[in-house]
């Protein structure tokens, strides 16, 4: 009997502009959340242009560590990319029936923190990350701290 939070149905998300490709799944240990980690690809150039990664459920740590992680290869960023691979992520909330998601970045990653916004993320607090929480390093920036409500 396959018990797996994984759905092969999310394996590979098509859009628009853009393809997600499974590069891997994670079940998750230590208070780390289960999550895909996908490439994000140019569908009119068949590149890889970046990454993004979802993470099912809520806990201590996905407070500040969010539950959607992305980035760009630099070349490819001004275009929105991050903002559509974002949409084509938000069905996996309700697949996993989650009312809502925390999105998290840097205090002074101004295209980040607007990505956010433009998907719908509304500001909790900025806030310096705890020392328990798993990711901590000394040094760490602080965070800002977005809920996103859903459906929307």
């Amino acid at each position: 009997m396959n018990t797996s939070i994984f759905s092969d149905k999310l394996f590979n998300i098509d859009g628009d502009i853009l393809e997600l490709r499974l590069i891997d799944t994670y079940e998750g240990e230590s208070g780390a959340l289960p999550f895909y980690w996908w490439n994000i690809i140019l569908k009119s150039s068949n590149v890889a242009i970046g990454k993004i990664s979802f993470r099912i459920g809520h806990n201590f740590h996905s407070y500040y560590n969010g539950n959607i992680g992305y980035e760009i290869d630099e070349e490819y960023r001004g275009n929105h990319y991050a903002l559509t691979a974002c949409r084509m992520v938000l069905k996996l909330a309700e697949y996993y029936n989650m009312d809502k998601l925390y999105l998290t970045c840097n205090y002074d990653n101004i295209a980040s923190y607007k990505t956010i916004e433009k998907l719908g993320g509304k500001l909790i607090e900025e806030v310096c990350p705890p020392k328990d929480y798993i990711y901590y390093y000394e040094g760490m920036p602080r965070q800002r701290i977005y809920e996103l409500n859903l459906p929307m």
